[in-house]
């Protein structure tokens, strides 16, 4: 539950970071890159710990949660101000993101979890439960790759040169999966605790269903 919850927070806050740009050298990011890749750690110690099952609950769990801050901002935005309210501009200006952008979004963060959650559990499979370490950075380098290839060609297709597409989704992976072997040691001592906690470390079943779009296996 706990970590369900850090996920679905991490998951809204980046969204709504993802609004500012920010330079790193040569390079110019979103600010939700400081906070997304947190969630892909946290679906990584799901799978890992309680299995694919559990994983595409907590990731059904955060859409569901991210659509639902974001019709209820749009609500908030097309109630009447008060005479006293001066800020309606800056406030559709940080929170009316074009509908292009918010299903962009969400169909590239549905997409790119599910792979990590399904490459991270198969490689478990495939491994014998060894080498948590190659499998955390593996399957964060297929689900962030998946995301950004979805996200950046929906969201500025038209608006940025297709060159600079290309230099947004390579960019965006890599740093976000540099971001995860930085925190990797730590990853490693959350999974380790929460073993421990558990009292066991769940491997799939190499013939169970993958399913992508059930909320959870009974």
């Amino acid at each position: 539950m706990i970590l369900a919850v850090i996920f679905c927070t991490c998951l809204i806050v980046s969204n709504l970071m993802e609004i500012k740009t920010v330079d790193l050298g040569f390079l110019t990011i979103t600010a939700g890159v400081v906070v997304f890749p947190i969630s892909y750690i946290i679906n990584d110690c799901i799978v890992e710990v309680y299995g694919f099952s559990k994983a595409r609950l907590v990731i059904w769990l955060g859409f569901g949660m991210a659509l639902l801050v974001a019709l209820l901002l749009q609500l908030g935005l097309l109630l009447p101000g008060a005479d006293s309210w001066a800020h309606q501009d800056a406030m559709e200006t940080i929170f009316g993101a074009v509908p292009r952008v918010f299903a962009a979004s969400f169909i590239a963060f549905l997409s790119g979890s599910m792979v990590n959650a399904y490459v991270m559990s198969r490689m478990k499979i495939a491994h014998k439960g060894k080498g948590f370490s190659v499998r955390a950075i593996l399957s964060s380098l297929f689900g962030e790759g998946v995301d950004s290839v979805i996200f950046f060609p929906i969201a500025f297709g038209g608006i940025l040169a297709w060159n600079e597409i290309v230099m947004l989704i390579v960019t965006q992976t890599f740093l976000k999966t540099f971001y995860e072997i930085l925190i990797l040691p730590v990853t490693v001592r959350v999974v380790r605790w929460l073993r421990s906690i558990e009292g066991h470390d769940v491997t799939d079943n190499p013939d169970m269903s993958y399913k992508w779009w059930k909320i959870n296996e009974i």
